[in-house]
C-alpha cells in the first residue's frame, strides 16, 4: 500500500509540473535533467531545473538485465495442439475494437508497456506479484488508470482456455491482440504473422515501470539508452513510435513547447482545461488510422510529447522521420510489422519453471 501510495503521490506531483507552465526544453545542450525516467516534467527552481516533489533526478544510463531462462526460440504456428487460438483472440480483438475504437490503441500499447518490462511475460496484467507484498506494474505511474485492454485480454484468456484449457498463454494473448488490433486500426495494411510460445512471468514491480519504459518528457539520448537496454536499435525506435498515431495522451504529458499550429493548439485548449488527467488525440490529423501521418507530425514539430519532437533532434532520426513522412506506399507499415515481432522476442520466457508457467486467469499466478 506504501508503494501505492508513492504512485499517486508521483503522479500528483506529475500533474502539478505539467500545471506550471512553459520550462526550459530538455533537449539539445544535454544539460537537461531526468525525473522519473522521463514519467515526470522537470519545473524550474531557483532559475534551473529540478524535478519536483523531492524526487532524485534519474541516471541516463540503462543496464540491460541478464536474459531470461528460455528454451526454444518462438515460432509462427506454435499452437498445433490449440489450432483455434489466434482466430479465437482475433475475434474477441475485433467485437471489442467494435464496440469501442480507442480499446485498439490500448492493446498495442499494452503489449509495449509487458515487454519492456522483464520482457514479454505478461508480468503488466497480474495484480500482485510471488515473493513480495509490493505493488505490481499495473500500479506503477506510467500504468496505473492509463493502461487499457485488460479486460479485453480476460475475455481472450477465457475463450481460449474454452476451447484449449491450459495451453495458450497470457503472454502470447497480448502479443496476438496487439497484431490483430495493429490490422484493424491500420484498416488491413498492417498484416504480419506473430511468432508465439512464450510463457508467463510470475514476477511484477510496479518499481521498474519508471526505470525500463520511456516517457514522455525524454530526451533523445534517453529514449535510445531505454531502447538499446531492450535490444532494439535506433531505427526500431522511431519505427515504434509511429504507434503514437493512435491513442490519447493525458494532458499532464502534453509537451509545454510553444509552436504548435493554431488548430492543435487550440484543441489542447479546449480538451485539457478538465486538468492533468483529461486526455486528447495523439494523433489531430487521423486520430483513428494507425498510419505514417505521426511523422509528418514530427516533421511539423505538432506532436504532443517532449519524447516525439526529439525524433528531429538528430541527423539519423530526422531522416527516418523524413523518410516515413514522404511515403505513402507501405515503408513504414511493412517496418512496423517487423519492429513489433522484435519487439515480441525481448527477454521471452520458453521453458516452465519457476519463474515461468502457463497461468489459469491473467491476472494472478498459479
Amino acid at each position: 500500500m506504501a508503494a501505492r501510495r508513492l504512485g499517486a503521490a508521483l503522479i500528483a506531483a506529475a500533474l502539478l509540473a505539467a500545471l506550471v507552465g512553459p520550462v526550459a526544453s530538455q533537449q539539445g545542450s544535454g544539460g537537461g535533467i531526468l525525473c522519473l525516467g522521463g514519467w515526470v516534467r522537470p519545473v524550474p527552481i531557483l532559475g534551473r531545473l529540478a524535478c519536483p516533489g523531492g524526487l532524485v533526478p534519474s541516471p541516463r544510463t540503462f543496464v540491460r538485465p541478464g536474459p531470461s531462462p528460455s528454451g526454444p526460440g518462438l515460432r509462427v504456428g506454435y499452437y498445433t495442439s490449440c489450432p483455434s487460438a489466434e482466430a479465437v483472440v482475433r475475434k474477441v480483438v475485433r467485437d471489442a475494437i467494435a464496440k469501442e475504437p480507442g480499446m485498439g490503441a490500448g492493446l498495442i500499447r499494452l503489449f509495449f508497456h509487458d515487454c519492456f518490462v522483464r520482457g514479454c511475460d505478461a508480468s503488466v496484467l497480474l495484480t500482485n506479484t510471488t515473493g513480495s507484498s509490493a505493488d505490481a506494474e499495473m500500479f506503477g505511474p506510467p500504468n496505473k488508470e492509463s493502461l487499457r485492454g485488460f479486460g479485453v485480454i480476460d475475455a481472450a484468456k477465457a475463450a481460449v482456455e474454452a476451447a484449449c484449457p491450459g495451453v495458450v498463454s497470457c503472454a502470447d494473448i497480448v502479443a496476438f491482440a496487439a497484431r490483430d488490433a495493429s490490422s484493424a486500426l491500420s484498416r488491413g495494411r498492417i498484416s504480419f504473422a506473430m511468432p508465439a510460445g512464450r510463457l508467463d512471468g510470475r514476477v511484477s514491480l510496479a518499481s521498474e515501470t519508471t526505470e525500463f519504459l520511456p516517457g514522455p518528457f525524454s530526451d533523445l539520448a534517453t529514449l535510445e539508452a531505454k531502447f538499446a537496454a531492450k535490444g532494439l536499435g535506433t531505427r526500431d525506435m522511431v519505427t515504434l513510435s509511429g504507434a503514437h498515431s493512435v491513442g490519447h495522451a493525458r494532458c499532464m504529458f502534453v509537451s509545454t513547447r510553444p509552436s504548435f499550429n493554431a488548430t492543435l493548439a487550440g484543441e489542447l485548449s479546449r480538451e485539457c482545461r478538465g486538468g492533468g488527467n483529461a486526455t486528447v488525440d495523439q494523433d489531430y490529423k487521423t486520430p483513428d488510422v494507425l498510419d505514417s501521418q505521426y511523422y509528418r507530425n514530427v516533421r511539423d514539430n505538432d506532436v504532443l510529447f517532449d519524447s516525439d519532437a526529439a525524433l528531429e533532434n538528430s541527423t539519423e532520426t530526422a531522416a527516418l522521420v523524413g523518410t516515413y513522412a514522404a511515403d505513402l506506399g507501405s515503408r513504414w507499415e511493412t517496418a512496423f510489422a517487423a519492429a513489433m515481432v522484435k519487439m515480441g522476442n525481448i527477454d521471452v520466457k520458453t521453458r516452465p519453471g519457476a519463474d515461468a508457467e502457463i497461468r489459469k486467469k491473467c491476472s494472478i499466478y498459479n
